[in-house]
C-alpha cells in the first residue's frame, strides 16, 4: 500500500477531465496534477519538443514524490510515452483516442474523429486505427484553435461555436454516429457539441477507461492507497492559475508555479 500521490500532467487545463474521473473513481488517493498552460497547445510542436515537455512534467512529478504517473494528454502520450516508459522506473498511464469501442459499435460504418495535429499524425495512432477500425471508415479533423480558446477559458464564445461548426459539418456530411475526442481538453466541449450535433451522434472520450487502468496498474504493483483514506488533491499551474480554479469549479485551490 502506498500513500504517494498520483502525478497526472497535461499541456494545460484539459486533462482535469481525466483527473476528475480518477478521483471520482479513486477518492483516497493522493494527486498531483500539472498544467503546463505556458505551453499549451502541444498539438503543433514536433515530437522532439513534446518529449522534451513531457520529460519536464515528469521530472517534477518524480521529484514531488509521485509513485504513477498519467499522461493525460493525447499527444503527449502518443508521441512521448514510449520514450518516458524507457527512462523512468515508476509505471504511465496513457491516453489515446477511443477508436476502438467506436470502431465496433458504429452501425454506419463511418466515424469521426476531432483531435490534435500531433495526436492525429502520431505513429501511435495510425497503428491504433489500422487494427481495431478495418472496414470503418474515419473521418479525420485537426481542432486547430480549441485548445487555446479553453485555456482562455472561452468555452462558450462565438468563436468556439464557429470553429466547432466548421469541424463537424463534414462528418455529418459524412454520416458519423461516433464522434471520438481525442484530446483530454476536449470533453469541456461536450455541452457544445450536444447542442451542435444530432441525437443518433453519440460523442465518446478516455477518461473512464483511463481511470480503471489507472486503478488496474495500482493493485497490480500494490501501489494503491489505504481505501479509509481521504484523498488530497494539489494543482499547479504554469499559466493563468484562475483558469484552472473556474474549470475546478473553484472547489479546490491552484497554486502558481513556474515549471
Amino acid at each position: 500500500m502506498s500513500n504517494s500521490p498520483i502525478g497526472i500532467f497535461d499541456s494545460g487545463v484539459g486533462g482535469t477531465s481525466i483527473w476528475s474521473e480518477i478521483h471520482k473513481l479513486l477518492p483516497h488517493e493522493n494527486t498531483i496534477y500539472l498544467a503546463d498552460s505556458k505551453n499549451a497547445p502541444y498539438g503543433p510542436k514536433g515530437k522532439e519538443r513534446i518529449t522534451e515537455l513531457s520529460i519536464k512534467n515528469t521530472e517534477l512529478l518524480l521529484q514531488k514524490g509521485c509513485k504513477i504517473i498519467v499522461v493525460a494528454c493525447n499527444t503527449a502520450t502518443t508521441n512521448a510515452i514510449k520514450h518516458l516508459r524507457k527512462s523512468y522506473d515508476v509505471p504511465f498511464i496513457g491516453i489515446e483516442p477511443a477508436i476502438k469501442p467506436a470502431a465496433l459499435q458504429t452501425k454506419s460504418k463511418t466515424i469521426g474523429i476531432l483531435a490534435t495535429k500531433g495526436t492525429l499524425s502520431s505513429e501511435l495512432f495510425h497503428k491504433t486505427a489500422d487494427l481495431y477500425a478495418n472496414g470503418v471508415q474515419i473521418i479525420e479533423q485537426v481542432g486547430e484553435g480549441l485548445v487555446p480558446l479553453i485555456e482562455n477559458g472561452k468555452i462558450d464564445s462565438p468563436e468556439m461555436e464557429k470553429l466547432l461548426n466548421l469541424y463537424t459539418t463534414p462528418m455529418l456530411h459524412a454520416n458519423i454516429d461516433y464522434l471520438v475526442l481525442g484530446c483530454s481538453h476536449y470533453p469541456y466541449l461536450i455541452p457544445k457539441l450536444t447542442t451542435l450535433l444530432p441525437k443518433h451522434v453519440t460523442i465518446i472520450d478516455s477518461g473512464t477507461a483511463v481511470a480503471k487502468q489507472t486503478q488496474a496498474i495500482l493493485a497490480q504493483n500494490d501501489l494503491s492507497a489505504e481505501t479509509s483514506n481521504s484523498g488530497s488533491c494539489t494543482f499547479y499551474s504554469n499559466g493563468k492559475p484562475e483558469i484552472l480554479y473556474d474549470i475546478l469549479k473553484r472547489d479546490y485551490s491552484v497554486e502558481a508555479l513556474d515549471f
